[in-house]
């Protein structure tokens, strides 16, 4: 069966209309955040210093220095420094391993102990409340680190 000219000409219109009406949806989906998000640190309480399990970042006069392993020190800093977070109403069901995030903010004497579960973006603070990351930084977050060889 062959299609004519003019009927494959209407068939790449539907089609392009369609792909371009699914990709309008998506893209305004993906914009939307569920819930309003707030910087956690600010100019008036900056990031100091950073404990992300076993690897650190410290601010210094020179600039940001991390623990050896982390090859991303400058790109990690920024993202904890400008990361933003939701509060949550209730407690979220949590899955994976939690991972102790000590923060210590300018101007304050004691850290705080935060616990952060990395896969669903969520945070829990001293206090005990619940935060979440939008999904666009949460990868940030982690530190990209240098392979360890073990030696036997």
């Amino acid at each position: 069966m062959a299609l004519s000219r003019k009927k494959w000409n209407t068939i790449i219109i539907l089609a392009s209309v369609l792909m371009i009406s699914v990709l309008t949806v998506i893209e305004r989906n993906s914009q939307q955040t569920p819930m309003q998000t707030q910087a956690l640190f600010d100019i008036s309480a900056p990031l100091s210093q950073l404990q992300f399990g076993e690897h650190w970042l410290q601010k210094r006069q020179s600039g940001w220095q991390c623990s050896s392993r982390v090859l991303n020190c400058l790109e990690w800093a920024n993202a904890w420094e400008q990361v933003h977070i939701s509060a949550l109403t209730d407690k979220p069901e949590t899955t994976g391993e939690p991972i102790e995030v000590v923060i210590q903010v300018d101007d304050l004497i004691d850290a705080q102990l935060w616990i952060m579960f990395s896969e669903q973006g969520l945070l829990k603070s001293p206090a005990g409340n619940w935060y979440q990351v939008p999904p666009s930084l949460r990868e940030a977050l982690s530190p990209i680190l240098r392979a360890q060889v073990n030696a036997r």
